[in-house]
């Protein structure tokens, strides 16, 4: 096991699930001293015993990326305690009801864009004002999705969200390429989380047929016949963020078993 993040102090945002969890467990697995957060404190608990039964370092400060007082009280607590913050991965995010644009709400749009966009904006700032500006040093991975590329329909909300966030990820690159800040952004497909189960599942109850056979069918639009897995997209992540990747910023990596190909 390599140890990229020995003494490296990590911020994973919706650290609470999925992707975010499994995340935590392989950064501390490699050293790092991991902060989860989240909006709710019982599945960051259950992201901490995971983490610490493995024998990583792992502490929870719940907070809420759009909250902007939360979110300075999340780096501040983390910058008391150890020191710094060396990375952030900004993983929340928040999907929104499927509406078509006929459908669409102020609120459910606001919504999407204040977790996807403004979140990442706000943890970003806090961050590199609290501590990476002044050491000069730091590593930010956002998180976009492949909705950006084409567009979903019913996910106009999300979609231009997730556009937003590849966008910001270029502007950061350039302001804070100078200070000795990488940002980087991981451009996921599929991931086989909850929150994809259960969209195959709505998915298949509207069309009558199996979440399986969704599942079968978003494998097949692969070249690699599969839907990536929590640690396969980590991976890719957790090599933006550590010093592997030092010569890289201002990137969007795909990782969807290649279903879309922009070289």
């Amino acid at each position: 096991m390599s140890e990229r993040f020995t003494d490296k102090v990590v911020i994973i945002t919706g650290a609470g699930e999925g992707l975010g969890r499994v995340m935590a467990g392989l950064i501390a697995a490699e050293g790092g001293t991991v902060v989860v957060t989240g909006r709710r404190p019982d599945p960051l608990a259950e992201t901490v015993a995971i983490v610490e039964a493995a024998g990583g370092a792992c502490v929870a400060v719940p907070a809420d990326v759009t909250d902007e007082a939360s979110v300075a009280h999340l780096v501040s607590t983390t910058v008391e305690r150890f020191g710094r913050v060396d990375v952030l991965l900004n993983n929340a995010s928040q999907p929104g009801r499927d509406l078509f644009i006929w459908e669409q709400t102020v609120e459910n749009w606001n919504a999407c864009i204040a977790a996807v966009v403004t979140g990442p904006m706000i943890c970003t700032r806090e961050v590199i004002n609290q501590s990476m500006l002044e050491r000069r040093s730091g590593a930010i991975v956002n998180f976009s999705s492949t909705a950006s590329v084409n567009g979903i329909p019913r996910k106009s909300h999300y979609s231009v969200a997730k556009s937003g966030v590849r966008t910001f990820t270029k502007v950061a690159a350039q302001e804070l390429g100078p200070h000795g800040i990488r940002v980087n952004c991981i451009v996921p497909g599929g991931i086989q989380t909850d929150l994809l189960f259960n969209y195959w599942k709505r998915i298949a109850d509207e069309r009558g047929t199996t979440w399986e056979s969704i599942r079968d069918e978003s494998a097949k639009a692969s070249p690699l016949g599969k839907v990536a897995l929590p640690q396969e997209t980590a991976a890719a992540a957790l090599f933006l963020a550590s010093d592997d990747a030092s010569a890289i910023t201002g990137q969007s990596l795909i990782v969807d078993t290649g279903v879309f190909m922009l070289g």
